[in-house]
């Protein structure tokens, strides 16, 4: 079910952004408002990595095989980083191309009513596809804050469409405000200045998302808050005297692996210790259901090793 809704987010933002690009670039030909023609390029661009998103979303959800045994789950991350790096060189990069040459060779202002409408129509599809991304990432939010559950977020699909929906938003703004002062003053260059600020924006927010998504991508585990509490429930098991540092790694949004270090008491039997084993495995996915492989090497209170439990 989270898989299908993180679809219809990136639909939702797909046909969003494709239907503003056609207009935004119709509105540039007209105008020539560079600013106008930046946002185009965004729109444009943000299409494509809906598709990438998807792409990767598609790819990673494949079976494990003998090659990959643990399944294709990291690929989401790895078309996450594409799209990270598209937002940099092409969103980022072309827009302050586009704003460096209006400033030195500003073109003569024109009617502006054709942004406006534009403008205005885009706001209301990105406040739209923005307020999907956003009921989807509330899912997962919990009691955190807005900037540290997007940056504990695992679910590239929800993070980078919300983060690209709030840039459009916040750049549709900046546009507007380029080409109303650049009229209202006279001013050429506050369409070029508009359409630099784009990019820088479209830049800052490529650099964050290549910087979560390459932790993911390495492998990040639990958060501080959910290895305390796999301990915990660890602990709280009768046949448990001893427990180390659980080790935990994120494969995908919602497949993680578990590996835990466990002293049991020494007079238990083998059946005794697996049955804390899977008394133990339960607990956890009752709770974390995302950690779908769980490791448990099981020891006397002695250290030797009794037995060595893969659950999955």
């Amino acid at each position: 079910m989270a898989g299908s809704s993180s679809k219809i987010v990136v639909y939702g933002a797909i046909g969003a952004n494709l239907a503003i690009s056609v207009s935004k670039f119709v509105a540039a030909f007209f105008t020539g408002s560079a600013a106008m023609m930046s946002e185009g390029i965004h729109s444009l661009v943000d299409s494509g990595n809906g598709g990438l998103i998807l792409l990767g979303m598609n790819r990673s959800a494949r079976p494990a095989d003998e090659r990959h045994p643990f399944g294709y789950s990291k690929e989401i991350y790895f078309w996450t980083v594409i799209v990270a790096v598209l937002i940099f060189a092409v969103g980022g990069g072309m827009s302050l191309y586009k704003g460096y040459q209006y400033l030195r060779n500003p073109a003569p202002l024109t009617d502006p009513t054709w942004n406006y409408w534009v403008l205005g129509l885009a706001m209301v599809f990105e406040g739209v596809a923005c307020t999907l991304a956003y009921r989807e990432f509330r899912k997962t939010q919990g009691e955190q804050g807005f900037w540290q559950a997007l940056r504990t977020s695992k679910d590239p699909a929800v993070f980078a469409i919300l983060l690209e929906d709030l840039a459009a938003l916040l750049g549709l703004v900046i546009a507007l405000a380029g080409i109303f002062f650049g009229h209202l003053l006279n001013n050429l260059y506050f369409d070029g200045g508009a359409s630099m600020a784009i990019g820088a924006l479209l830049v800052g927010m490529a650099v964050f998302m290549l910087r979560e998504a390459k932790g993911l991508l390495l492998g990040e585990g639990a958060s501080a808050d959910v290895l305390r509490d796999l301990e915990a429930l660890a602990r709280a098991d009768a046949g448990v005297t001893h427990l180390r540092a659980p080790l935990t790694m994120y494969l995908g949004p919602v497949d993680a692996i578990l590996a835990l270090n466990i002293d049991f008491h020494d007079h238990l039997t083998a059946v005794e210790v697996e049955e804390s084993v899977q008394r133990l495995q339960a607990a956890i996915q009752a709770k974390y259901p995302e950690f779908r492989q769980i490791f448990i090497e099981a020891s006397s209170l002695k250290g030797h090793p009794a037995t060595a439990t893969a659950a999955a």
